[in-house]
């Protein structure tokens, strides 16, 4: 059901050499930009007229309109499951205290007397989030976008998800509920590149938005980078990824239990065990099996997933071999289950998110430890964070310079300015002493 991939008896090879031995789905979102392309242009041209016709085109659905009325949103939230909404409670509740103490502060700073530099942090005006509906609703990830927005006080923020049919039209109810509880009013029926498409140019009904952000499906990847440079962007999410670092105490139980968590998100989704024991390798193996039985979504995501290209048991000769193979992986969610977790998960240089330790399962971060799950993937993690509060702020640097601080450094911004051969440069600090720099 998953392959294994045996890299020990040999040394490790470094950086390119050892990222192109691990598994990894294929996702060519070049390929998929030349389709969205067309899709992007057309809403940018028609607007809401266009956007009708693709969701009857995608969806399924002929719509009247794309905004979500308020009273859907309410009743939404009105028939919503006591104890879905209990769940979703808790779960904003945590995510608001870890995004909260993200917040930076204003901070001056006296380079010189009479000259600072004070760097303040701004939101952005107006962010589209994005939530998926296609082969499972994502009410947590509402909560992951929206929840680190409000905090860094972004002032306007519209929601996307794709219309169901089931749901009339509206995107899925418990998506309307998770928006309602959040104080989320501006809710759009769009899914997929045409979602990012409303938000970046706008429409009749939405106005554009400044930053797109949310997980999505590889035409969603495709709109991000078409849009990237007009519009802010969080990450262009690929299928989702789990690593698990391990050694002969783990329990094989917890770690099938944790690939297969990840495998029934979509048939390319990863879920890799890297391991110095021979012994748990073939336990995980056996266990695999029981568990996959037992579960839902077996033949159109959790099998394939499992047996694809991008999952593999990874064989190792020792933990330190184990922590560059993960390293050089880079996964979305990266589980250390070893006897020394804490410590080994100190030294991981590149993961989305790290979790530590038998008790604390992706599943957690995906729902409630207070983490944000949207996580960057395909190796992305040895360059790009997580959403955050910082992920909607802008620092702005704010000079402030007196006379005799001027003066003071004046003579080696000329000195630079003529080394770059840019002696405007320089003559516009010379015109404020008459022309004659102060210490040349």
């Amino acid at each position: 059901m998953i392959s294994r991939i045996d890299l020990r008896g040999d040394a490790l090879p470094e950086g390119a050499a050892l990222r192109d031995l691990l598994p990894r789905a294929d996702f060519d979102v070049e390929a998929a930009l030349e389709k969205v392309r067309p899709i992007c242009e057309d809403i940018h041209h028609r607007g809401t007229t266009a956007l009708i016709e693709y969701a009857e085109k995608f969806d399924g659905v002929r719509l009247e309109r794309i905004r979500v009325p308020a009273r859907a949103l309410a009743d939404a939230l009105d028939g919503l499951d006591p104890a879905v909404r209990a769940a979703l409670e808790e779960s904003i509740r945590r995510a608001r205290l870890v995004h909260r103490a993200q917040r930076r502060a204003e901070h001056t700073t006296q380079v010189v007397p009479g000259g600072t530099v004070t760097e303040k942090w701004v939101p952005v005006e107006r962010v589209g989030l994005y939530a998926p509906g296609g082969r499972s609703v994502y009410p947590s990830s509402v909560i992951m976008n929206a929840v680190p927005a409000q905090e860094a006080g972004v002032g306007s923020i519209a929601l996307a998800s794709p219309a169901q049919a089931e749901s009339g039209g509206l995107p899925h109810p418990t998506i309307l509920a998770a928006c309602a509880l959040l104080g989320i009013d501006e809710v759009y029926a769009a899914g997929g590149a045409t979602a990012v498409a409303m938000f970046a140019y706008g429409t009749e009904e939405c106005p554009p938005a400044n930053m797109v952000t949310g997980p999505g499906n590889i035409w969603v990847a495709a709109a991000k980078r078409y849009f990237t440079g007009r519009i802010g962007i969080d990450t262009e999410a690929g299928p989702t990824e789990i690593a698990i670092l391990a050694d002969d105490t783990a329990d094989p139980v917890h770690v099938a239990a944790d690939l297969i968590s990840q495998a029934e998100h979509d048939p390319l989704a990863a879920a890799v065990l890297v391991t110095d024991s021979a012994e748990l390798a073939a336990a995980v193996e056996k266990e695999l099996q029981p568990q996959v039985a037992a579960t839902r979504h077996i033949e159109d995501r959790v099998v394939p997933a499992l047996s694809g290209r991008q999952s593999a048991i990874v064989l190792v000769d020792s933990l330190e071999d184990g922590l560059r193979v993960v390293d050089a992986y880079g996964a979305e969610h990266l589980e250390i289950q070893t006897a020394d977790a804490a410590a080994l998960a100190a030294r991981v240089r590149n993961a989305g998110a790290i979790f530590v330790g038998p008790y604390a399962p992706v599943s957690l971060g995906d729902y409630c430890a207070g983490s944000n799950h949207v996580l960057p993937t395909g190796g992305c993690a040895c360059h790009s964070s997580g959403l955050s509060v910082q992920s909607f702020l802008r620092g702005i640097h704010i000079v402030d310079y007196d006379r005799d601080a001027l003066a003071e450094v004046a003579h080696h911004v000329v000195t630079l300015a003529e080394a770059e051969d840019l002696p405007a440069h320089g003559a516009a600090l010379k015109a404020r002493f008459g022309w004659q720099v102060p210490g040349t």
